[in-house]
């Protein structure tokens, strides 16, 4: 397999919500490139985070790469004001998201990048009308809305499956993965064929972020 270098991009659910610039200058001078925004309803899952006003703030201090994760019941209703509010990515769930399609081309057609993520229960195989077309496919290797879970191992699995299906049809899209990533577990998600790794207690409780981010990258 190449040696490649994965991005990672800390999820700012771990950062202090009070000093929420503190916590992406700490992403900034880790070197990171992307932070991932966990967007969450009370409905699709059980806490309540942020919404479009969080992400325009964010943006409004910082250049990187701002990843919308929507966990949130009609996430087509909020396209338009993330958009305004600067986010570069979207992704939404297919669990909860009858007009998929539709929606993957309005992310686009609003200039963001289209994302799809997929729950622990959800097969790669659900995916194969939505893979030619889009930008991202989040795996959720843990079972969404709270952070600090230990990773689910057989998620890997669908992320390998993604990879060979990624190099046998030459489709584009970035492979993230989201949930217990850290020094334990990093090799076993760079071997599957990441793209994005997302880190949030482990990024935001290290004692030396910009050290373990290059951990998790395999780096040092």
């Amino acid at each position: 397999m190449e040696n490649k270098i994965i991005s990672i991009a800390p999820s700012v659910l771990a950062a202090d919500f009070v000093n929420m610039e503190q916590g992406i200058r700490k992403i900034e001078d880790a070197s990171c490139e992307w932070i991932h925004l966990d967007i969450m309803d009370g409905s699709f899952v059980p806490p309540i985070t942020f919404g479009h006003q969080m992400v325009k703030s964010i943006r409004n201090i910082t250049d990187l790469i701002l990843d919308a994760h929507l966990m949130i019941d009609n996430p087509g209703n909020q396209l338009d004001a993330l958009a305004e509010a600067g986010a570069d990515y979207v992704a939404v769930h297919l669990e909860n998201t009858i007009h998929t399609d539709r929606i993957i081309n309005r992310i686009k057609e609003l200039g963001m990048k289209a994302g799809i993520a997929i729950v622990p229960s959800t097969p790669v195989s659900a995916l194969s009308e939505l893979l030619p077309v889009v930008d991202q496919v989040l795996v959720m290797t843990v079972n969404p809305g709270y952070g600090g879970q230990k990773m689910i191992p057989r998620c890997l699995d669908k992320i390998k499956q993604l990879d060979d299906i990624r190099k046998e049809y030459g489709y584009e899209y970035l492979i993230s993965a989201d949930g217990g990533i850290n020094r334990e577990t990093a090799s076993a998600v760079r071997d599957a064929g990441i793209d994005v790794a997302v880190c949030g207690s482990s990024f935001f409780n290290a004692e030396d972020s910009p050290a373990e981010v290059r951990i998790i990258q395999g780096i040092e």
